[in-house]
Formats: C-alpha cells, structure tokens, sequence
C-alpha cells in the first residue's frame, strides 16, 4: 500500500513543532530561563491551535509560560478567524486535556469542562515522580539525598524529553520539584521524604513553595518524630501569617515516634489550631492511644477550624472519652471550650478501635457536641448489644429533632438478634428514617426477618445485612411480610446461605423497589433453577436496576445461561454477575 503523502499544512507544522522544541530545550541548557521567541506567537491562528496539539508537556508549558501576553486585551495578538483577538485559555486548556489523557487514559474527573489541566497534568506528573522516588529509595543500594536522584527514561519521555535526557536540568527530581511543584494542590508523601538524612529540608521548602495552593496532604507508611511533625506543620503556614490553606490532612498507615503521653507536638496543635479551612482529619491505621485520641479530641473542641470529617479509624483508642462527664449529666465539661470544629463535623469513623460499652456511654456525650453529624460509623468494635442499647437514646433524639443524622454502621459488633430488634423497632417507628444502615457481619440469625421486613417498610434507601445468618427461614420470612412500594435503592443480602429462598425474594423485592439500582447477593448458596427465577423477575420488573451480584454460587453452566442474561444490560454492561469458572471450584466458607 502507498504511503499517505503529507499535507503541506502538516508539514509546516512539524516544522515549525521540531523548531520550537529545539529552540526550547537549546535555550533552557544554555541559559536556564530564555523565553521562547516571539515570532511564534505571530504564526497565523490555525497554525497556531493546530501546533498546540503537536507539542510535547515540556515544550507547550513553556510556550504557555513564555506568552507575552495573558489576556487578550494586554497583547496585540493575531486574529482568530472570526475576527477576535486570540485568547489564550480554551486552545492550552484542551491541548492539556488531550495530553492527560493520553498519558492517564483511566483517570477520571466528574466536571471535566472547569478544570485547569495544565495544573492537573503537572501535578500528577509530580507525584509520579514522587512516588518513584520512594519506591527507588527504598532499595539497598540507594545512599543519599533523594533531590538529587534521577527521574526515570519512562517518565521524561512521556514529558518530551526524548533526545535531551542527559541534560541536568532535567534528570533530577529537585528539577522537577522547583519547575512543577507550584502546580500541585496535594501531594502523598511516603516514609523516605520523612528521614532527615535524605529529605527533611527538601520536603520543608517544597511545602513553603506550595504553601498558597497546597490543599490536600497525605502521609503514608511513615515514621513521624515530633520535631518532623512540628517542621511540616510549620512549613505549611501562608508566608508572613500564621495560617495555612490545607483542607484535607491525612496520616494513613504509620506512626508517631517518641508520643508524649500528655501533649501532642507542639506544631501540630498549633496546625489544627490554625487550619481554618481545615476540612478533614484522617488519622487512619496509626497506632494511635487513648490519650492521644483524647488530646486530640481536647484540640479540637477548642479550634475555630470548620472540621467535616474525622476519621480515627484502626487504632486502639478504647476508653478516649473516659473524662467526660458521667452519663447522668452527659455533656463535655465546660472548661474544654465549645469550639466549632465538631459542631461542625459531619462525618465520624472511629471502626476498628476495640470499642466497648463503657466507650459508647462516653461517645453518647461527645456526640451532643456534634449537632451537624451526618454519618456515624462504629464498625468492627465490640460493642455488644449493650452497646447499641446505650447508643439507641442518641439515635432516637437526634432524628426526632431534625438532625442531619443519615448513616448508621454497625459492622461486626456482636451485636446479636435481641439488640438489633431493639434498634430496628425503634428506628421502624420514627417519622424521619434512615438513608442508610448497615447490620452487616453481625450474627443476628433468621429471628431478625421479622423486625427487618418492618424496617423495610421505613424510607431506607441503603441497606447492608450481608453476613447475618438469615438463611432460608429469614429470606421466606421477608417473602411474605413484603406487601407495600419500597424505597430501596442499594441493598446488600450476601453470605446468608439462603438457598433457593433467596432468589424468591429477589423476585418479590424487585417487583416492590422500582428505585433499585445494586444488588448484592453473592455466597447465598443458591441452586441453578435460581437463575430461571430471576431472569423472569427481571423481565416483569419497571425498576431501574443497573448490577445484581450472583457470584460465588458454584454454579455449572450450562450453554442456554449465555441467552438467558444476554438480554439484560445497562448502559452496555450486563445487569446480571454471574459466577466465573475459576470460582467453581472454590467455595466460600463464612464459617467462623
């Protein structure tokens, strides 16, 4: 087959790309800081735009940077065909774009239109090179500063570097760092950026370099010494005030070193203290105690941070609260301030902390401090039926006053079927119910069918009761008690051995919910004819249901399945999801 022969337009526009992107990198290596030269900016506005989509990162940021002109009132710009002076936004902004996404094909953001992609892009190139950094340190061989390391071939080639690679000014990641980093509005840091014989100053002046647009910060794997914590925390402050701009702060998976069992680092107060956009916590997974968790708690009842989220999930904090007030009186003592950081708060995740009874009477009191709370997840703790019973009250009160309170989980806390009737009854008769529960991993037995079917009844919209030993009586028993509309839209019945039974209430849950988009109904131990069944339930239902789960049934297919869901799609996906073959063979065991 002949080559296609080249436009002439094509050609003139490698030509004038190869031009620009030597000019470019010969300039920078001699001098550092040239600009591009102006005669550029002067080619005709087809060309122009069109030239934009051909140039590398490298060189289309410093064609951008180099503009001499930044509104099109400033400069005495060519015109664009339809007689206007060119603007410089919407070509560079699509030219990103097209850019970010070859380069990250599966990243995704919802408002893709209102997005600056230039900062995007050179920010997700930053923690790229971050996190390589990280990896590369960690290696035996790896002595030194990590400012000093060299950026990997893979990743200057995708910046256009491609031929000039040898070239210091962009081989270091320091390089990268000083050039990019204004760009970036979060960062996730690793523990080799918290060491000081390899980071600690370089890291402080990165963070002072992005003090004014730095957002989101994370920390991960690391090992955090107090006069770390106090010089992050102080490099975070705006130049000449004594605030910072961080909305997201997060500490996952690592520890703090040498904890002062009666004060927090200094510097760290002093950040909470200051965070006035301070719209998230995550100290999640950190060994954190009892008195840290309490001192933390102290902090922020005194702040004037407008906190949302609070997360102090996984760690060992039973008995935090023990110094508030009895439960006669079960308010935070007066001489702790009223701040409007937890006044604020809207969600709370303390899953996963070895929380008892005594724990859930001190939480019921801090709990008054948080009028605005919206989600509450006490997961994976011990709480026990007593528990609940203490929590109840608190349930009662606040969705009977109108309060935001929307999200209720309750994840494997020994709760047996006695407490979670008791807290199904009474949410049942509530005028405002629940948007979302989850009872899930929790041995409630078939007993609990009863109070579920009338819960059912409320206006719950999420429902999580994977894992509760239902079985086939709990599921026959919700078959029949179904009688009204549903306002069901998600609901998770998994690993309940339920049987056929399963499958018949599917098929009367979908004729009642026509909201319903997710079904979660794996491990249920269903028979093959279950499919038949729901198949034909599907077929007669009005909902809108876009995924059911069936996996992890040890069916044995047979060549009719194929036909028989192939009818059932949304959006070109397959509603039903079927057991794979490599599966077959490998039962689920929900067995203690």
């Amino acid at each position: 087959m002949a080559r296609k022969v080249p436009s002439l337009i094509s050609l003139v526009i490698e030509t004038i790309k190869r031009e620009v992107v030597h000019d470019i990198y010969k300039k920078t290596a001699a001098a550092g800081d040239d600009d591009v030269r102006p005669d550029i900016y002067d080619i005709p506005s087809h060309l122009f735009n069109r030239l934009l989509t051909k140039l590398p990162p490298l060189a289309l940021h410093k064609l951008e940077t180099d503009m001499p002109f930044k509104d099109c009132n400033d400069y005495e710009a060519p015109l664009n065909d339809d007689g206007r002076k060119r603007g410089r936004n919407g070509n560079f902004d699509s030219a990103w774009k097209a850019l970010f996404k070859l380069r990250w094909p599966d990243r995704f953001y919802p408002s893709e239109t209102q997005l600056d992609w230039r900062r995007i892009y050179w920010q997700t190139h930053l923690q790229n090179c971050l996190d390589e950094a990280a990896e590369l340190a960690l290696l035996p061989s790896f002595d030194g500063c990590i400012g000093e390391m060299n950026v990997s071939d893979c990743i200057l080639k995708c910046i256009g570097c491609e031929g000039h690679v040898n070239h210091p000014n962009y081989s270091k990641l320091s390089y990268h760092c000083q050039q990019f980093g204004h760009y970036a509005s979060c960062l996730r840091l690793q523990n080799v950026f918290c060491v000081a014989e390899t980071c600690v100053d370089g890291l402080c002046k990165l963070l002072i370099q992005n003090s004014e647009t730095l957002t989101s910060l994370e920390f991960i794997y690391c090992k955090l010494s107090p006069t770390f914590v106090s010089a992050i925390c102080g490099s975070l402050n705006v130049v000449n005030t004594h605030t910072h701009g961080i909305q997201h702060f997060s500490i996952n998976t690592s520890s703090f070193l040498e904890i002062n069992p009666v004060s927090l680092p200094p510097g760290f107060v002093s950040f909470i203290s200051s965070g006035r956009s301070l719209c998230s916590l995550k100290l999640h997974d950190n060994h954190l105690d009892r008195n840290f968790a309490w001192m933390l708690f102290s902090v922020l009842l005194d702040a004037s941070c407008s906190l949302s989220i609070l997360d102090l999930s996984d760690n060992n904090i039973a008995g935090w609260l023990c110094n508030l007030n009895g439960k006669s009186k079960c308010k935070v003592p007066l001489s702790l301030g009223i701040g409007k950081s937890l006044q604020s708060l809207r969600v709370l995740n303390i899953r996963g902390n070895d929380l008892h009874k005594g724990d859930v009477e001190s939480l019921r009191c801090a709990l008054v401090s948080m009028p605005n709370l919206e989600i509450l997840d006490i997961s994976d703790n011990p709480i026990e039926d007593d528990g609940i019973r203490c929590l109840i009250p608190y349930i009662i009160e606040a969705l009977d006053r109108c309060s935001p309170l929307a999200e209720l989980y309750l994840e494997n806390c020994e709760l047996s079927c006695s407490g979670a009737t008791e807290l199904l009854d009474s949410l049942s008769n509530l005028k405002r119910p629940l948007n979302s529960l989850s009872l899930a991993d929790n041995g409630l037995g078939s007993e609990v069918a009863g109070p579920l079917q009338k819960f059912l009844g409320t206006a719950i919209k999420t429902l999580n009761v994977g894992g509760v030993g239902l079985g086939s009586l709990g599921f026959q028993e919700l078959e029949k008690g179904l009688m009204t509309e549903l306002k069901l839209v998600d609901i998770n019945i998994s690993k309940n051995r339920g049987g056929f039974e399963t499958a018949r209430f599917l098929a009367k849950l979908m004729s009642l919910a026509p909201n319903i988009i997710t079904i979660n109904t794996a491990y249920n131990i269903m028979p093959l004819e279950s499919l038949t069944v729901i198949c034909s339930a599907l077929k007669l239902s009005k909902g809108s249901l876009e995924r059911l789960d069936l996996t992890g049934n040890n069916w044995d297919y047979q060549p009719n399945h194929a036909s028989m869901v192939a009818e059932f799609h949304h959006n070109g996906r397959p509603i039903l999801i079927l057991p794979s073959y490599l599966a077959v063979d490998v039962p689920y065991d929900d067995d203690p």
